[in-house]
C-alpha cells in the first residue's frame, strides 16, 4: 500500500471516532522521520485515549507494522509510531502550541476520505 493509501486508511478510521482537525500529509521521500504523518485533535482525554485504541485495533487488523506508543497516559498528545507513518492525537492546546503543521511543511496536505 502506498503513502497516500495509508494516510487516507488512518484518516478515515480517525474520522470515523469523530477526530476534529484531521490533517494528513504526504512526505514521500522528503523527511528522514516519516512518509506520512496523520494530525488530529481530541476533544478529551478520554476521546484522544479511544481514538488510540481505535487505530491500535484497526492497525493490528490491517497487519500495519507498529513499534511504539507515547503518551497515552496523559492523553494530552498521543503519539503512535506505525513505522513509516506516524499519527498524533493531540488536544487543542498542545496542537496549537506545537504547531506540527509548520515542522512538517515540506510535505504535500491532502484531504481525508470524508472531505474527497
Amino acid at each position: 500500500m502506498n503513502t497516500r493509501a495509508k494516510l487516507l486508511e488512518l484518516g478515515g478510521w480517525l474520522d470515523e471516532k469523530k477526530a476534529q482537525r484531521l490533517t494528513l500529509i504526504d512526505l514521500d521521500g522528503k523527511h528522514v522521520l516519516a512518509d506520512g504523518v496523520v494530525i488530529a485533535s481530541a476533544s478529551s482525554v478520554r476521546h484522544a485515549r479511544g481514538l488510540a485504541d481505535f487505530l491500535l485495533e484497526k492497525g493490528k487488523e490491517n497487519n500495519y507494522e507498529f513499534l511504539h506508543l507515547e503518551g497515552y497516559q496523559n492523553g494530552l498528545w498521543i503519539l503512535l509510531d506505525f513505522n513509516e507513518m506516524l499519527v498524533n492525537i493531540m488536544q487543542p492546546e498542545q496542537r496549537e502550541l506545537y504547531r506540527l503543521e509548520e515542522l512538517f511543511s515540506e510535505g504535500e496536505i491532502i484531504a481525508p476520505r470524508s472531505l474527497q
